[in-house]
């Protein structure tokens, strides 16, 4: 099986920082078409500054917790790259939650944002490379691959992101729930769950709290805080045809740190 995803048109979402932008990047390294999604249009224009119409970078600027946006997101796909093989759903947010406060628990915002956006993506995409396979007449192998990122805050507890962790442990059961739905129409779903990574969130939190770094790399076995580029080259093998008899899955990227007793390493 190979791990290219050569000449394959992928969207991102989530993709104006951290690491939605690192996929997008490494993705076109590889020589994958990328339509970079996300709600900032201004920081989408300064990372993705220069001529785009010829080339295989596209973006779009919209809040895709609203159907009407992901309808325009999939048209703007299909126009400028003709299909879709490719989704990431790296859009998503941390909030700090107060558990004992219903005005402000977060929970409702981060379950819209974190698992209702990207199923009603998913969804959306996955329509496309239905009838994609039935125009091409492709009768067997995978049509398309969908990527979730998620967090090892689902499996760890900390009561200032209890929002957080309701809302990924969801994302990951919607993953697992999703790709045996999508099993015969030949889609995989797939996740990345990630702690102990550079994300966008993470160094926000850095820059608030400058003890934080020493706390992730003490509670890590490999005793770092990784890249965002590492996170991209495992969503890599996910929408490659190297992990073609994987779905349902969600692959586990934090150094270690989920081994540990679960009191003492916080999940960030």
């Amino acid at each position: 099986m190979s791990f290219s995803i050569s000449g394959k048109t992928a969207i991102i979402t989530g993709a104006a920082n951290g690491v939605g932008l690192a996929i997008g990047r490494h993705f076109v390294a590889k020589g994958a078409n990328v339509m970079f999604a996300d709600m900032d249009e201004k920081r989408l224009q300064n990372e993705l500054d220069g001529p785009l119409d010829d080339g295989p970078v596209r973006y779009f600027a919209g809040d895709l917790r609203k159907r009407l946006t992901i309808a325009n997101l999939l048209s703007a796909t299909i126009s400028a790259f003709d299909r879709v093989d490719i989704l990431v759903n790296c859009s998503r947010q941390v909030v700090v939650s107060d558990p004992l406060n219903p005005l402000s628990d977060g929970v409702s915002k981060l379950l819209d944002q974190n698992l209702m956006t990207p199923l009603r993506v998913s969804q959306a995409v996955a329509k496309r490379m239905i009838k994609q396979a039935e125009d091409d007449g492709q009768s067997d192998g995978c049509i398309g691959s969908i990527v979730n990122l998620s967090s090892i805050a689902a499996q760890r507890s900390n009561p200032n992101l209890m929002a957080l962790s309701v809302s990924t442990a969801a994302l990951d059961q919607m993953t697992r729930s999703f790709a045996v739905a999508m099993a015969p129409s030949r889609i995989r779903v797939n996740s990345v769950a990630f702690g102990s990574v550079m994300s966008a969130s993470l160094k926000h939190a850095l820059k608030e709290d400058a003890s934080l770094r020493e706390n992730i790399t003490r509670h890590t076995p490999l005793g770092r805080i990784a890249s965002a580029s590492e996170v991209a080259e495992s969503v890599q093998f996910l929408a490659s045809d190297a992990s073609g008899f994987m779905t349902g899955q969600i692959v586990t990227i934090d150094g270690g740190r989920t081994l540990l007793d679960p009191v003492a390493a916080l999940a960030h």
